[in-house]
């Protein structure tokens, strides 16, 4: 729970799957992009050498049974995903192994090489022995089965402070931090890629987890099969709550999209409409006409982990007005635009006073129900053991790990409505899959902005694909600075809290397993920077073809 092409996709298409997608359409659709762009471009015959030399590591060197953490130290004595990981372990949540699929079968698009689609064929075979029998995915799975995974819990798990979705095994399948949606896109791809029938079993439970697991009212729970057994410091379990946090709506939406456009499958059509019309039903009354984090199954307001109150949200308004757009675009269906401007208008009245509402993030995280007060999380003690998360007005001393404020460019938002409303319907639906339903082929670059979380964006790509050819180190993989790190597992912490402020830290006392960022990176190896230079290299391979 972290804080989203081709042209064939044109028109309504793709600028409603570029809203559910952040940046896929500039990302896809044009591989040859400027943001490749550098003084000297180094040859393809070295671009292609190089990036060969780099996958052969990841594939031989660094994957466990196909499937990837999130970074490593060289010698391979601790690894991390969200939190440290066991050698055996594999992490589902983006940049994981589902990235590293969609990445090779990019590169095989770029290169024609079939090396590329042997190694998606790998994550595949990973992401299949690790898919929930539901057909949904965890956070991460772990090869040496379910007593490794329940002795993790009971260790880095247990004591990972702000780390709540961690801290206990429900053993089912989780729609948060895009785990879930993006295997199935991969899966969705891969089995585009050739129509290879062994990877439609996967795929077909994929679908139907999203389906099944989708309430009568529209919206998703966090967590499928639905369980309520984690009561934590007397708030209910919240993983059956219908959630918006970390778009889970929205990429469901998006894969639903997906399948319905490739595969033509009408009995998603309902699933779609009823996510759509979800996302009406729980935007509240006047006079505060905002969403909130999640709900319950019943449709009122919820808090979810111990450091998100019941309350609303400002961020969450202005994705949720963002999709309106994009449903509009969708269905050109007004019901969709029709009450934006007030949720704009809600938005603005949360504005923080003072300094903090000339910050960079001006808005609340939470605003109070009722009162339309600023609510801000503090906590107390130093591990899991002792210490407690609480809520109040004050702006001091917030947490750190955890944004008290936001950014909303709200003007934005009403530029883009004030476009919709005068632009003619027809125009505005030009190409939507949901009117023009005929199948259609799906990208064949998809790597990019939209793997949202994952720090994997346009903006943030190498530009001199000569310096990343030349940083290729001659064991084959690029020295990447590792900015987190964790404390190992020391046992449980005190219930006495140790001397010190930990009040807006990231990590507690020793024994909190929390990840933090450090001031002194050491180098290791990260699945984010590999995947960062190969689309470098992609895209340069694109302007030089």
């Amino acid at each position: 729970m972290s804080v989203r092409r081709s042209v064939l996709w044109g028109g309504a298409a793709a600028l409603a799957l570029a809203t559910l997608m952040p940046g896929a359409v500039a990302a896809a659709d044009q591989p040859a992009a400027a943001t490749a762009a550098a003084a000297a471009k180094p040859s393809r015959e070295a671009v292609l050498q190089t990036m060969k030399r780099a996958t052969t590591f990841m594939v031989e060197k660094v994957s466990t049974n196909g499937g990837y953490v999130w970074s490593y130290l060289p010698d391979m004595s601790r690894r991390w995903g969200e939190l440290e990981a066991k050698p055996t372990m594999v992490w589902v949540q983006p940049p994981g192994t589902a990235t590293m699929g969609h990445l090779f079968l990019d590169a095989y698009h770029a290169t024609g090489d079939d090396y590329y689609y042997h190694a998606a064929e790998t994550v595949a075979g990973a992401l299949i022995w690790g898919q929930h029998p539901s057909g949904g995915w965890h956070y991460f799975f772990d090869f040496a089965g379910e007593a490794s995974t329940k002795k993790w819990y009971e260790t880095i798990g247990a004591n990972a402070w702000r780390m709540e979705e961690f801290q206990h095994y429900w053993g089912n399948a989780t729609f948060d931090d895009m785990g879930t949606s993006e295997a199935s896109q991969f899966l969705l791809r891969l089995y585009m890629e050739k129509l290879d029938p062994k990877y439609r079993p996967a795929l077909e439970k994929a679908i139907n987890f999203v389906l099944e697991s989708q309430y009568a009212n529209g919206g998703w729970p966090q967590r499928y099969p639905l369980r309520h057994d984690f009561v934590h410091h007397g708030h209910p379990d919240y993983t059956s709550y219908v959630t918006f946090n970390d778009d889970v709506a929205a990429e469901n939406i998006k894969f639903l999209l997906m399948c319905y456009q490739a595969l033509g499958d009408t009995r998603i059509l309902g699933a779609i409409h009823r996510a759509m019309d979800m996302v009406l039903a729980t935007q509240q009354g006047a006079p505060q006409p905002g969403w909130a984090l999640q709900y319950t199954p019943d449709l009122k307001p919820a808090g979810a982990r111990t450091y998100e109150p019941e309350a609303l949200s400002p961020s969450t308004t202005a994705a949720n007005v963002r999709h309106l757009m994009t449903f509009y675009r969708l269905t050109g269906d007004r019901k969709y635009l029709a009450r934006i401007p007030e949720a704009l208008d809600w938005i603005e009245s949360t504005r923080l006073k003072g300094e903090l509402g000339r910050s960079a993030k001006p808005y609340p995280a939470f605003v109070e129900i009722g009162t339309n007060k600023p609510l801000f999380v503090h906590r107390r003690g130093s591990n899991v053991v002792n210490g407690r998360y609480y809520v109040d007005y004050n702006p001091e001393k917030t947490l750190g790990h955890y944004s008290a404020t936001r950014a909303i460019n709200v003007a934005a938002l009403r530029r883009e409505y004030e476009k919709l409303v005068k632009m003619p319907v027809e125009e505005a639906t030009k190409g939507s899959p949901l009117i023009d339903a005929d199948p259609k082929p799906l990208p064949r670059f998809f790597v990019g902005e939209h793997i949202d979380g994952s720090d994997l964006n346009s903006r943030d790509l190498p530009t001199d694909p000569a310096k990343v050819v030349a940083s290729l180190n001659s064991e084959g993989w690029w020295p990447t600075p590792l900015k987190a790190t964790s404390n190992p597992y020391r046992g449980p912490g005190s219930a006495t809290p140790k001397p010190g402020d930990y009040a807006s830290t990231y990590v507690g006392d020793e024994t909190d397993t929390s990840p933090y960022p450090v001031d002194k990176p050491v180098i290791g190896i990260s699945i984010s920077g590999y995947i960062k230079n190969m689309l470098t290299l992609i895209r340069t391979l694109g302007a030089s073809n």
